[in-house]
């Protein structure tokens, strides 16, 4: 079986509750740099299926909190 990391990760938090799903992000921000992928992959699949105004919110949140 050929599985990318794309199709793993979201293999990893499919049928997962809500807290389950909060526990894996929660337990991956700050964490290893291993983790950055799937934290990734779990953005895109936010970003794809917000409206605008969310993507708003979110990228003020990311300019307004990054490192000067």
């Amino acid at each position: 079986m050929n599985i990318d990391l794309r199709q793993a990760i979201v293999q990893r938090v499919q049928g997962k509750s809500l807290d389950e799903l909060k526990e894996i992000i929660e337990d991956s921000v700050g964490g290893a740099d291993q983790t950055l992928p799937g934290l990734g992959v779990l953005f895109e699949i936010i970003w794809e299926h917000t409206e605008q105004a969310d993507h708003d919110t979110m990228l003020n949140a990311l300019k307004n909190n990054l490192p000067q």
